[in-house]
């Protein structure tokens, strides 16, 4: 036995599952048990190693963003670039990249309505067909006139950058005349987007020299040219396309510790907290007075179920109504404690190794800054294998720009962004995958990735899961039957106890215990800990 010296090991406190109950995610009656976790600290060795207990990754270095995502970052871009604003399904699933709230760009709006336009011409052909030349010529001029109109409008509408969706598209023809053959048949949205990029570059070099492109007679570009088209771009490309000097808009995003705080998230903390009162009166419906019970962040994730959080919403409710009485706090500051409490606060001891990232270990908010305001926050702990995404809040005026999904490739890239200073640390955490629940299955679009078999605890590719859960709920992902969980509690007498400030082996704990079920409790917190965790932190016993 041994004294504690207060900083070597995790402190954790460990709430056994009672009976069965109502599942949040796929509603059935007796679907849930929870079994929970309380941290009074927490080393991001053990939280990496918990959270490699039950959770899914995404393998980042392998990334590639798919149609849906690129959709997504190149609606962002187009705000940035040209204050475009397009709010088609806005209010989907912030996070759910399944949903076409991405848009399919500017110029496919022209080639539908082009489609709409023929379907009338050739009603008009036909309704026409028996009029007589010479009235088609004695009306030649005055076409020739408008078309001339038209296609000089189109190329100021290219040249401006304003929104194209303010472009008519096309005259209707009179009655009786038809299709004009001396038009140009309707082209593909990507040949327009070509010609205005080749245009707005051209009237940004008058000398005829840009990037991926020369002027026949120049010397050549001192910059390397581009990859091919048919060579993907990758995820960095896409972020990071250069925006044009007088851009409508400036996007910064800034990592800053949350716990402890450091100077930048306190001198934001006031501005940040606004940001989440917004989206919770908007998203979630919460009335502007009143705290929500549901975000008290009271356990680690690894361990996270929202029904056994609400198990403890009559203690919460009475701590506010205690706040308000006896100290006088306003709503708006028991607001600011149950944020902090839920997305600020953080059992995780920062720590900062000499090989690890320049910003080190432990808990940060990602803060997007629009034009010098914080439109969106992403809670994030960094690992030392991997970026665990924990939640993110944002302004909900800028939620047409899919904020969910364009965070999430953020922080994918930053991942990346870290690996090339700390080579273990290479995946990214969203949390738990329910194949079940639509609000939980978005996180399967963002491949490779991996879920883990909860039997036997090894990665397996969703793909080869997916077929299993398509047919079943609860799956055992690992295909051979002689597997087992190697990382399973083997010796539970080696499981570290602090009872009465004092460090011991559990096999010397149970000797003074005479509750029978002390020893399940302690047996069943060892099995979904692991070995490694149970030997490392300290169950605190009372």
């Amino acid at each position: 036995m041994a004294s504690w010296d207060g900083h070597s090991s995790s402190i954790v406190e460990y709430f056994e599952g009672a009976d069965f109950y109502c599942c949040g995610y796929c509603k059935n009656l007796e679907g849930s048990r929870s079994n929970g976790m309380w941290a009074h600290s927490m080393t991001v060795q053990d939280y990496q190693d918990l959270i490699d207990r039950g959770w899914r990754r995404c393998r980042p270095l392998q990334f590639q963003p798919s149609k849906s995502h690129k959709k997504v970052l190149k609606k962002v871009l187009k705000f940035l670039a040209k204050g475009e604003i397009l709010r088609r399904n806005c209010e989907d699933e912030p996070m759910d990249s399944t949903m076409e709230d991405a848009v399919a760009g500017d110029f496919a709006l022209i080639n539908k309505l082009d489609i709409k336009c023929d379907l009338k011409m050739l009603n008009s052909d036909l309704k026409g067909s028996l009029e007589s030349e010479e009235k088609k010529e004695n009306n030649s001029k005055k076409e020739e006139s408008s078309e001339l109109t038209y296609s000089q409008a189109i190329e100021q509408k290219l040249g401006s950058g304003e929104p194209s969706h303010s472009i008519k598209v096309h005259m209707v023809p009179k009655p009786g005349k038809g299709a004009d053959l001396s038009k140009p048949p309707c082209r593909k949205a990507k040949e327009i987007r070509k010609e205005r990029k080749m245009l707005k570059l051209t009237q940004q070099n008058p000398a005829g020299e840009f990037e991926g492109f020369q002027a026949q007679g120049q010397p050549p570009s001192s910059f390397p040219p581009k990859a091919k088209s048919n060579q993907p771009k990758s995820l960095e490309d896409l972020i990071f396309e250069s925006l044009p000097e007088n851009a409508s808009h400036k996007l910064e995003v800034r990592v800053v510790r949350s716990s402890p705080p450091s100077s930048q998230f306190k001198a934001t903390f006031q501005e940040s907290y606004q940001v989440y009162k917004r989206y919770q009166m908007v998203i979630h419906k919460d009335p502007p007075d009143k705290p929500t019970v549901s975000q008290v962040r009271l356990v680690p994730a690894s361990f996270e179920d929202p029904v056994f959080k609400s198990s403890f919403s009559q203690s919460f409710s009475l701590y506010v109504k205690y706040q308000m009485a006896i100290h006088q706090d306003s709503p708006d500051e028991c607001g600011k404690t149950q944020f902090t409490r839920f997305l600020c606060s953080s059992p995780l001891e920062a720590e900062n190794p000499p090989n690890g990232p320049e910003c080190g270990y432990g808990s940060f908010h990602q803060q997007y800054w629009l034009d010098g305001k914080i439109i969106a926050v992403g809670v994030i702990d960094i690992l030392p294998y991997c970026v665990s995404s924990v939640y993110l809040y944002y302004d909900p005026d800028y939620s047409f720009l899919s904020l969910g999904v364009y965070s999430a490739l953020r922080e994918i890239a930053f991942t990346r962004q870290l690996h090339e200073k700390t080579s273990q640390l290479s995946y990214y955490y969203m949390g738990f995958y329910i194949h079940s629940c639509p609000k939980m299955k978005y996180k399967g679009q963002y491949r490779p990735s991996d879920l883990l078999c909860p039997e036997t605890y090894v990665w397996v590719p969703i793909e080869q899961c997916l077929p299993s859960l398509e047919n079943s709920k609860y799956c055992r992902f690992n295909q051979d039957p002689e597997a087992v969980d190697e990382g399973r509690s083997k010796e539970p007498d080696r499981v570290r106890v602090f009872h009465k400030k004092t460090v011991m082996p559990y096999g010397v704990y149970k000797k003074y215990q005479k509750d029978p079920s002390e020893e399940a409790t302690v047996l069943q917190y060892a099995n979904l800990v692991g070995q490694a965790c149970s030997e490392r932190m300290l169950l605190f016993r009372n």
